[in-house]
């Protein structure tokens, strides 16, 4: 445990951690210092100098992010030197920050306006700086525009800690810059850390806030259907002033529906769907001892990643599709012939907290009879901005279920939107296929019930967990792992150690799809927990947590999957990928 100690905030006796900062220790205990440049995710820089306090008995103003809190030290957040440092230091900010502000990703909860407001800025009082720097395009998925960007580096750390290195720093001093590398071996993989860990809404998803209502334009004689992904149920509420990780998912469904779409089904369908082939899969493979470890493949960042970093370890994705693109392709072919509906005139759209998602739905090889399974993806801050701009409000509004068949999942299939959670699925349902008793159930053999259904020991927040899960008489190792720059870690010890695993689970993102690129800001490590147990209490709640007992999933497998089927639906192909690296857009064009 770590030795308390005894300090004074504005007057108030506070107790702090021994190696707390001040901000941290004031954060604690209820009192707001301002800070843009720092995230609990990165290192701590002090560039912005907005968290500056006085501490009795120094002449100079402290950065709070960086000090450490000492026994007995008084401190003071608010004073006429604190307000004309803080002033200063942000209008020096809004000179290097070309303001955009219905088109940001902060647009309703921007620090920056909130401070200038507080502090009486005059924001245009010096030039902007960097009305010539440039909007970059980073492939299908990512905008940056680098004249919105205020220097503080989070962009460069996030990326670096994710391994990737694809955004670097340009000069110093007053001309410094952040750009995309021109490295021949670095390229973005689409994972959105940046866009979370950006306090000035610099970058943002394409199509962001411009294009986000061109799924509804589609003439008459069109069928547009939305699904949302497991872990919106728990984040899009934060956009309307609910509480961290609480789950409005029929309110979520009638506001979809209140915006026009057709349908709304549940992405967690697909989910329950990939649980059952990727059980199989794994099945399949520690018979043979073959293409071990399987790695998860669900995550589009992470299956960039490895088919441009790492192509040696292609075999070892398995093939299963993801599951909004395995749900969209039931869409256009289950649902299509069950309704008498011709797939060409149906637009799916997925509702995701990924922009990586973006870049999937390109993938040649997904098209199923020429027709890609998803026709658009809007992350989870586009359709907040889409309810706002149509006044509706997701905390005011009465809930709805969603629509039969494609709307009712698994608590399995919830799960995946947290880290593990893909994971834990497969296990339920690869225990009851792996034990003696045998039964015929949806693709495959069932045995024993798995009384306990809960897998503990693959849930957290770690960056990495490791588990050994014993099945009958099988012990089966596992990694899970969130956040590519751990992923690293692991694929270096295979090399040494190939046979260390049998089954790995990535997410490329901070605490899996629940802090993906796409979600709403801030996203830190609190936030992504409060959404990560929304997801687990929704999973308690249901009376179905087994993908593979699934009603639907049962019917599909029986009445209407075949072996192409499965084939044709439910899995892809990878293979090595050039750089795509970036584009430079004209001004405004985004």
């Amino acid at each position: 445990m770590a030795k308390k100690i005894q300090a004074i905030i504005d007057n108030k006796k506070i107790t702090a951690d021994k190696d707390q900062t001040i901000l941290e220790a004031a954060k604690k205990n209820g009192i707001e210092i301002p800070a843009l440049c720092y995230h609990p995710d990165l290192d701590i820089k002090s560039n912005c100098r907005i968290c500056v306090v006085e501490i009795k008995g120094v002449p100079d103003l402290k950065p709070a992010c960086r000090t450490v809190i000492k026994d007995g030290m008084k401190i003071i957040t608010n004073s006429s030197k604190i307000r004309k440092a803080r002033k200063i230091n942000l209008e020096l900010i809004f000179a290097q920050h070309y303001e955009e502000c219905n088109d940001c990703v902060w647009n309703f909860n921007c620090q920056l306006l909130k401070l200038a407001k507080k502090y009486n800025v005059k924001i245009a009082r010096f030039p902007d700086r960097k009305t010539d720097f440039p909007v970059y395009q980073f492939g299908p998925s990512l905008i940056f525009d680098s004249s919105k960007c205020i220097d503080c580096r989070n962009c460069v750390d996030i990326c670096k800690k994710q391994g990737i290195g694809f955004l670097e720093i340009k000069k110093r001093g007053y001309k410094i810059g952040i750009v995309p590398s021109k490295d021949k071996n670095k390229d973005c993989i689409y994972c959105g850390q940046c866009i979370v860990h950006c306090p000035a809404g610099a970058l943002e998803a394409v199509g962001e806030f411009e294009e986000v209502e061109k799924p509804l334009q589609q003439t008459e004689d069109k069928i547009v259907i939305a699904q949302f992904a497991p872990a919106i149920r728990t984040s899009i509420g934060e956009e309307f002033n609910m509480p961290y990780g609480a789950l409005i998912t029929k309110k979520l469904a009638a506001g979809i529906k209140k915006l026009g779409f057709d349908k709304v089904f549940d992405t967690s369908v697909g989910a329950d769907f990939s649980t059952c082939e990727e059980a199989n899969e794994l099945i399949e493979r520690l018979k043979s001892k073959e293409k071990l470890p399987m790695f998860t493949s669900c995550c589009p960042a992470w299956v960039k990643y490895i088919e441009f970093y790492h192509p040696e370890f292609i075999p070892n994705l398995t093939t299963v599709r993801s599951p909004h693109i395995i749900l969209g392709g039931l869409i256009k072919t289950f649902w299509a012939k069950r309704e008498k509906i011709d797939p060409r005139k149906i637009v799916v759209v997925s509702i995701m907290p990924c922009v990586a998602k973006k870049y999937e739905i390109t993938r040649s090889e997904l098209k199923i009879n020429g027709l890609t399974p998803v026709d658009y993806v809007l992350t989870t801050r586009e359709l907040a901005y889409l309810f706002k701009k149509h006044k509706i409000d997701l905390k005011k509004i009465k809930g709805q279920n969603l629509d039969d068949p494609l709307g009712f999942p698994s608590g399995a299939g919830v799960i995946y939107g947290a880290t593990g959670g893909m994971i834990e699925s497969a296990l339920r349902t690869a225990y009851e296929k792996l034990t003696p008793r045998q039964n015929k159930f949806g693709a495959g053999q069932s045995g024993k019930k798995l009384l306990k259904l809960s897998f503990g020991q693959v849930r957290g927040m770690e960056g990495i967990r490791q588990a050994e899960i014993k099945m009958n008489s099988q012990l089966i190792r596992v990694a899970i792992v969130n956040g590519i720059g751990n992923a690293q870690k692991i694929l270096k010890e295979l090399k040494k150690k190939p046979n260390l695993y049998d089954y790995v689970e990535v997410m490329a993102c901070l605490g899996g799809c629940i802090g993906g690129g796409g979600q709403p800001v801030p996203t830190d490590p609190e936030i992504r927990k409060h959404r990560a147990d929304g997801l687990y209490r929704a999973d308690k709640a249901k009376k179905m947590r087994l993908a593979h007992e699934n009603p639907i999933v049962k019917r599909v497998y029986k009445d209407f999957f075949t072996l192409q089927k499965i084939h044709l639906i439910c899995h892809t192909k990878y293979q090595r990928k050039k750089r795509e690296g970036f584009k430079i857009l004209p001004k405004g064009a985004h």
